[in-house]
């Protein structure tokens, strides 16, 4: 069944109005009508069967017809935050996706000492809106019912004043002289409630900044002795740590 997004549903609903982006995909791009049977998701862990009531154009109403929680992919048992330093171009739009069909519960972006943007230039240019859009989309192709939380970009000394979770990794290149150890040594120690991944930027972290995180309690890992592309890094680390504590 085709999927929406209507975060206005509550699980006792009998009826729900589709956002006007989602009504237009409904009627515009899928032409489905009335005595369709879709699923609809409120983006908070819960899905339903339901059935199309009114198509027009930019108005949809579906008629809730039966939960189906069941069938909704299961979210990881730790809730990890990709704090991803800002690349270049489109890149951050892959890297959305991929870390929502991944699984994280959170994507925070960040604009680091290499960065060519600014907290206030990405903040004017809707980036953050076209990454919420690029992680619904994730979420549908997924099976997800959770959507996850992409929030405003801060600075790294921002993200680090911030309460931490209760692990906090940074990824540094191999070749970084920061003393980190293999991500692989994880294995075996408690699996923590709640982490942060931090991934750099392309041309990797400033010392100053590892040594930051590093004094505010982060742990630096590598991923072993290859250098990764800057938008390869998160994703292979998302995966590493998912298997680590469980959840592949």
């Amino acid at each position: 069944m085709h999927r929406f997004f209507a975060p206005s549903l509550d699980p006792g609903d009998e009826a729900v109005t589709l956002p006007r982006d989602e009504a237009e995909h409904l009627t515009r791009v899928l032409r489905l009508g009335v005595g369709d049977t879709v699923s609809v998701f409120d983006g908070r862990g819960h899905e339903f069967v339901a059935r199309v009531v009114r198509a027009d154009r930019r108005d949809a109403r579906l008629q809730i017809v039966s939960r189906m929680d069941a069938a909704a992919a299961a979210e990881p048992g730790v809730a990890l935050t990709l704090v991803q330093a800002v690349l270049k171009g489109d890149k951050m739009d892959d890297i959305v996706r991929d870390a929502v069909m991944l699984g994280v519960t959170a994507v925070q972006p960040l604009v680091t000492t290499r960065a060519e943007a600014t907290v206030a230039a990405l903040t004017r240019g809707a980036r953050p809106d076209r990454w919420r859009r690029v992680a619904l989309a994730s979420v549908k192709q997924s099976g997800r019912a959770m959507l996850p939380e992409i929030r405003q970009p801060l600075t790294l000394q921002t993200f680090l004043d911030e309460p931490p979770p209760a692990l906090t990794l940074m990824l540094v290149e191999p070749g970084a002289n920061a003393g980190a150890e293999p991500i692989s040594e994880l294995r075996g120690l408690p699996t923590p409630q709640d982490a942060a991944i931090l991934v750099g930027p392309e041309g990797g972290w400033m010392e100053e900044e590892w040594t930051a995180a590093r004094d505010r309690g982060a742990r630096l890992v590598t991923l072993g002795r290859r250098t990764l592309r800057a938008d390869a890094a998160p994703i292979a680390a998302i995966s590493v740590l998912q298997f680590l504590w469980g959840d592949l």
